[in-house]
């Protein structure tokens, strides 16, 4: 009994803490377009932590123009061991790139950039307590309903976790 109310507590945490921040990384793209729109194009997801922790070293054009391609392949290179070397290289060129044809070469409000440090902060700490939140909830739904639920189409191990933890034990 115990479990599934645990169960059902993470998976509403999990709900809550995911709207927030599906609103936060709005916020950022909102003030993203007011800073270096161009940015977005540079990696495959602007949301991904190498993504990120790259906007956090170069938030601006001038930071990134500022910085030798060098330095850029291999900041980038340290935030992704799992890729290679060329593809650290390949986004530093196209972030060279995207800072060239930003329209706002020179910030004019320091607000925006710490601002735009605070939201990339808040959505890589929802990123981890949402990784967090999905380990639990995956320990806690190790269980055989769990896993038919899942082989279900369309029916993925966060809503086979819910309609368990809402359903609660059968046996009672």
């Amino acid at each position: 009994m115990f479990n599934f109310l645990n169960l059902r507590n993470l998976t509403r945490q999990q709900e809550s803490i995911a709207d927030i921040s599906a609103k936060t990384k709005i916020q950022l793209h909102a003030l993203l377009d007011q800073v270096f729109p161009e940015y977005r194009g540079v990696f495959g997801s602007l949301y991904s932590r190498v993504s990120l922790l790259t906007l956090l070293a170069f938030p601006t054009s001038e930071a990134v123009l500022s910085a030798s391609e060098k330095e850029l392949s291999e900041k980038i290179s340290s935030l992704c061991k799992s890729r290679s070397d060329l593809w650290a290289q390949e986004r530093a060129k196209k972030l060279k790139e995207a800072a060239l044809r930003n329209p706002f070469q020179n910030n004019l409000y320091q607000s925006n950039i710490f601002n735009l440090e605070m939201l990339v902060n808040l959505v890589l700490q929802y990123q981890e307590h949402l990784s967090k939140i999905a380990t639990e909830i995956d320990a806690l739904a190790k269980e055989e309903e769990y896993h038919i639920l899942q082989s279900i189409p369309g029916i993925g191990e966060k809503i086979a976790a819910t309609i368990i933890s809402e359903i609660g034990d059968r046996s009672i």
